[in-house]
Parts: C-alpha cells; structure tokens; sequence
C-alpha cells in the first residue's frame, strides 16, 4: 500500500484513510496500539502487537520451553523460600 498524505485534526486528532481502515480490519471505536519508533509512528492493532511481541521473544527462547511456567516455578520457590524465612525468624530468641 502506497504512502498517504494526511493532516491533525482538532485537539492532534488523525484520521486513517479507509483504504488502510480496511486493510486493517478496523472499525470505529476500535483500540490500536502506537509506538514511536526511530522518530517514526507504527500503529498496529492489539493482536498484531502481540504477534510481533511473540515473535521477538520467540528469537530468545525455545519453542518447548514455558516462560510462564518458569515464572510459576520461580515464584513458588520464592514463596517457600520466604515461607523459611519467616519460620526461622519466629524461632529466634
């Protein structure tokens, strides 16, 4: 899709070409994520930000690895551990 030329609106208000609207998949009231990157602005809907987000983290970690298990798993050790702590600090004289 070729660049447009557009202007700000009242109160910095911008207004998406319906070509892009429709290419998007965007409706009135819709949310979209901003991002300024390199002095530039990427809009995205929320799904596509998530996608892209994965994708990135997907280049660090292994697909059969669970972050969110590994975090799960931390904090449990986390809580025993503090769980110890608390249990030697009511022993002390």
């Amino acid at each position: 899709m070729s660049a447009v030329t557009t202007r700000l609106g009242e109160g910095g208000r911008l207004v998406l070409p319906v070509e892009y609207r429709k290419a998007l998949g965007l409706e009135p009231g819709d949310t979209v994520v901003l991002a300024l990157e390199g002095g530039e602005v990427r809009l995205a809907t929320p799904g596509q930000a998530v996608k892209r987000a994965q994708a990135l983290v997907g280049q660090y970690v292994r697909s059969d690895r669970s972050l969110a298990g590994d975090l799960i798993r931390d904090r449990r050790r986390e809580v025993r551990r503090e769980g110890r702590k608390k249990l030697a600090a009511t022993r002390r004289p």
